[in-house]
């Protein structure tokens, strides 16, 4: 099929490149010179395992192309709205500005059963506005709303094997029968591998992606109150989180207490939310993500609070190594991260921070120069008098006690992800912290 994909991001890009690799015809359309200059030559504008092989290997087909042209999505049976849809300066709601801007500029080039098909994470009620604004146009188009799942990190395998597909379909059965197909024969390839298929309406294809983005923050947040408790009983909420995610009902992924959730996803999404039922005046029925949020933020100031306590609450001038920046392991991605959050503000108390990354340092930098970055390990934590791990990267989780403890100053580490054995570190001589462990 020809397709277009409108927003080459983190989500377009890789949907582009997947596909394309799937057989389909795509051009990805973005406004960014410099990233679309790197796609083009199949380079990838951000860190994500295995994508600078699959453009690679998408582009090669001939198959797959980018521009600065929206002309070039004329012709596509398909077009992909993958633009941002970040949190809206002053307020928690989401900034649809992109979403619109791209279905205006779409609009001129689209035909009679054409399917504009919307991938951006958008507040309940958007995609029945625009759809509206697609049929006073008159083009004959149609629009669905196929929300994403992507994992950064595991982004690739979520888009060429995905563990289900949503529709959300137009209400009028015409409408819908030509969205449908066209989307079945966008994922013919999936859909014949059993991928669970669910096909809906519009307003529940737009709160799938909201809804599991809230519940698994609630979940995060939920073992780092327990941690809160922990840390004022002596339990261990590491062993906690083992006991209760025996039970089949509650299982144990994301049940990892620490210094919580980041990134361009979570925390936006909760706080678009929550803006959204305020305006459908049912704020009442989330309220609870107000606490999720502020949990999840309290774990960062932990920490925090660990650190100080190891410097004897004199922190100025000490020595810090922050290991990790990025808001998880496998991406470069600074948005909302803990790690970066703690590093600024361990620096805002005087610290001298030294801080590494094995992707991220770049785009960390370009938002806070003012923090000592260093690309080696062994210079990170030389002389240092806390060892602080927020990013746990395999380079960092599997650390040898003894050979770090020759190269630092003081054998203070605070592990904000639980990732450490502390009975092994205690044993050779280091004051261990972990979050919501005895």
């Amino acid at each position: 099929m020809r397709v277009s994909v409108i927003g080459c991001g983190y989500l377009g890009a890789v949907h582009a490149a997947a596909m394309a690799q799937l057989g389909h015809d795509v051009v990805g359309v973005d406004m960014d010179a410099v990233k679309l200059a790197a796609l083009t030559r199949g380079e990838a504008p951000f860190f994500e395992p295995g994508l600078p092989e699959l453009l690679v290997e998408a582009s090669s087909t001939g198959r797959l192309r980018f521009t600065d042209d929206i002309s070039a999505a004329k012709g596509a049976t398909v077009h992909f709205i993958a633009v941002g849809t970040p949190q809206l300066k002053g307020s928690n709601a989401a900034d649809l500005q992109y979403v619109d801007a791209a279905i205006e500029q779409l609009l001129p080039h689209l035909t009679a059963g054409d399917v504009v098909v919307g991938k951006s994470t958008v507040p309940v009620g958007t995609a029945a506005r625009l759809a509206a604004r697609i049929a006073e146009h008159g083009s004959g188009a149609v629009l669905a709303w196929n929300p994403e799942f992507l994992r950064e990190g595991f982004a690739v395998k979520d888009s060429l094997a995905p563990d289900r597909i949503v529709f959300g379909l137009p209400p009028e059965p015409a409408g819908a029968a030509i969205a449908e197909a066209a989307l079945r024969g966008v994922y013919a390839a999936a859909l014949a591998a059993e991928t669970p298929l669910v096909i809906t309406n519009y307003s529940t294809a737009e709160l799938v992606k909201v809804a599991a983005n809230a519940f698994l923050a609630t979940k995060i947040s939920f073992i780092n109150a327990m941690a809160e408790i922990a840390e004022v009983t002596g339990a261990d909420a590491t062993e906690l989180a083992d006991a209760i995610g025996l039970d089949g009902r509650i299982g144990r992924r994301f049940l990892g207490a620490g210094v919580g959730f980041g990134g361009g996803c979570l925390p936006k999404d909760i706080r678009g939310f929550m803006a959204r039922a305020e305006e459908l005046g049912r704020g009442e029925s989330v309220a609870f993500l107000k606490e999720v949020d502020a949990i999840n933020l309290r774990r960062r100031q932990r920490v925090i609070d660990h650190v100080v306590d190891l410097l004897d609450h004199e922190p100025f001038g000490k020595t810090v190594a922050v290991l990790g920046l990025a808001f998880k392991p496998h991406s470069d991605d600074v948005r909302d991260s803990p790690a970066l959050d703690v590093a600024v503000r361990l620096k805002g108390l005087g610290a001298e921070v030294r801080a590494t990354d094995p992707q991220a340092i770049e785009n960390a930098r370009r938002q806070h120069p003012q923090l000592d970055y260093r690309t080696s390990f062994e210079e990170t934590v030389r002389g240092a008098d806390v060892v602080v791990l927020v990013t746990e990267w395999d380079e960092y989780r599997y650390l040898d006690p003894e050979v770090v403890g020759a190269l630092v100053s003081g054998r203070n580490i605070v592990d904000g992800r639980n990732s450490y054995d502390p009975a092994r570190w205690r044993a050779a001589g280091w004051t261990y912290r972990g979050l919501g462990r005895p």
